[in-house]
Formats: C-alpha cells, sequence, structure tokens
C-alpha cells in the first residue's frame, strides 16, 4: 500500500452498536421530537430530494429543529440513512407463514400458500419498494441490512425458497438469481420513472418519443421488432409483462435443477 493512502473500511451498523437510535435522556433533550418522527421525516425528504439533496442540515429545517438537536438521536448521516432504509423495508407486506409461527398463536394451523406464489409476492414487493423510494437502491448495497425490517425480509426469503425443495447449497445461488433480478429491474424502472418526472413528461410520452427517434433508423430493425412483438398498450403494462414472464423463467429454472438434482 502506497505511503500515506488512506484504508476506507466498511461501515459499521447501527444496529451492532448498543446505543443504536436514542441517547441519554437528559433536561437539555429537544421537545418535541423523537425517533420515529426523525426517521419518517427522513424517509420523506429522500422522496422528495433523493439522496443528492438530503443533509442533517436540511432535515433539521423540515422538522423546525436545529442540526444538533437530530444529533441527540444518532450520531451521523449514515446511521439515520440506514434507519430510513430499514423503515422503508417495512413497507413490504410479506405472505402469511413466510415468517414462522406467531408468538402466541403457534397451536393454531394455517394453510400453507404454495411457494412459487409466496416467491412472486415478494418479488413484487421488492419490485414495488425499489420504485416507490428511488433513493433505496444505492443505500442497499452500501449498508449492511441487517435492522429487523431486513432480517423480516431476509427471513421470509429464505424460508419460501427453502420450500422450494432446493438443497441447502444451492438457495445461495437461487437468492441470488431472484432478487438480484429483481433489484436491478425495480432500480432501473424506478429511474426511468424518476426521469420522466423530472422532465415533466409522462412514462408513456418519453416512451413514445423514443420509439418515433428510432423509427426509420435500420441498426433498431431487431430491437424495434421485439418491443412490438411484446404487446401492451402502455409502458406499465409492458413492464408488467416483462416482469412477470422473468419471474416465471427463475421459477422455471430452480424448479428444473431441482428435479435434476432429484433424479441424479
Amino acid at each position: 500500500m502506497a505511503a500515506g493512502s488512506r484504508v476506507i473500511r466498511p461501515r459499521t451498523s447501527i444496529w451492532l452498536s448498543e446505543r443504536k437510535a436514542t441517547k441519554r435522556r437528559t433536561d437539555q433533550q429537544p421537545a418535541g421530537l423523537d425517533h420515529v418522527k426523525i426517521v419518517a421525516a427522513t424517509v420523506r425528504l429522500l422522496d422528495a430530494e433523493g439522496l443528492a439533496g438530503f443533509s442533517m442540515r436540511r432535515l433539521a429545517a423540515e422538522l423546525g429543529v436545529t442540526a444538533m438537536s437530530v444529533y441527540w438521536y444518532v450520531e451521523t448521516k449514515d446511521q439515520l440513512l440506514e434507519l430510513a432504509l430499514d423503515a422503508a423495508m417495512g413497507e413490504m407486506s410479506l405472505p402469511a407463514g413466510s415468517l414462522g409461527p406467531v408468538e402466541g398463536y403457534e397451536h393454531l394451523e394455517t394453510e400453507k400458500q404454495d411457494w412459487r406464489d409466496q416467491l412472486r409476492q415478494i418479488a413484487s414487493e421488492f419490485r414495488r419498494l425499489l420504485v416507490a423510494h428511488a433513493w433505496l437502491p444505492p443505500l442497499v448495497g452500501e449498508y449492511m441490512n441487517i435492522g429487523p425490517n431486513a432480517m423480516a425480509f431476509s427471513t421470509a426469503v429464505q424460508r419460501v425458497l427453502r420450500d422450494s425443495g432446493l438443497p441447502a447449497a444451492q438457495l445461495p445461488g437461487a437468492l441470488a438469481l431472484v432478487f438480484q433480478f429483481v433489484y436491478g429491474f425495480g432500480t432501473i424502472e424506478g429511474r426511468f420513472a424518476a426521469r420522466c418526472r423530472a422532465a415533466g413528461v409522462s412514462q408513456d410520452e418519453f416512451f413514445g418519443e423514443m420509439m418515433a427517434t428510432i423509427e426509420d433508423r435500420p441498426e433498431f430493425d431487431e430491437s424495434r421488432a421485439i418491443m412490438e412483438a411484446r404487446g401492451g398498450s402502455t409502458v406499465q403494462e409492458m413492464r408488467e409483462r416483462d416482469f412477470a414472464f422473468a419471474l416465471d423463467c427463475a421459477i422455471a429454472g430452480i424448479e428444473a435443477l431441482r428435479d435434476r438434482g432429484r433424479e441424479g
């Protein structure tokens, strides 16, 4: 390593901190402010202005307090972003039973949903989350994602794929296949939607302009033919068809590899 170079270490997690999201309460603690309000305001501000427009000073102005007031609850901006990330993860609706028996109700038997339907639900919820919060995808790769909502999501996904019958050694690959696909799909979808909003046009208008631009250019003939064959009268319909078919391909691949392993 070159002399004078600085080692950049991975970020630690607020969920591994003894302090977590609160500080010792004193008479000097800001009145009318709490952890829930701060995180909710953070999510709203990120939705409105994105990561580039977010700062602790901007958040404080949104809350009507000083920046130092926010630091009573979190030590750094990174900690606050990690809390916002986990709060957003809690918006997903996970399949009933995918988290195991509910404490106190273990004696009740519930009809178990097919793992394929459960996987489709979780994948669709994750996609919706990525589109709804365009600031979220970059943070997913930067933080450990071990907050309670992120862990509930992870547990649900793992249990659903375990029910597919794949051997344990193949589960990590199946998880990567499905959810890296969803991550990429939802991220691109969300960025396209954000660009259209910034340009003041609808997604259908933007898509129509793009197709008109390449109409007479022969190098786009094959791409144009594929896009015309996909069906759907709106961008949203096209995306729904693409997402459903791609997810079906992933599920079919999981089933095929599982069955091939059993035959072997």
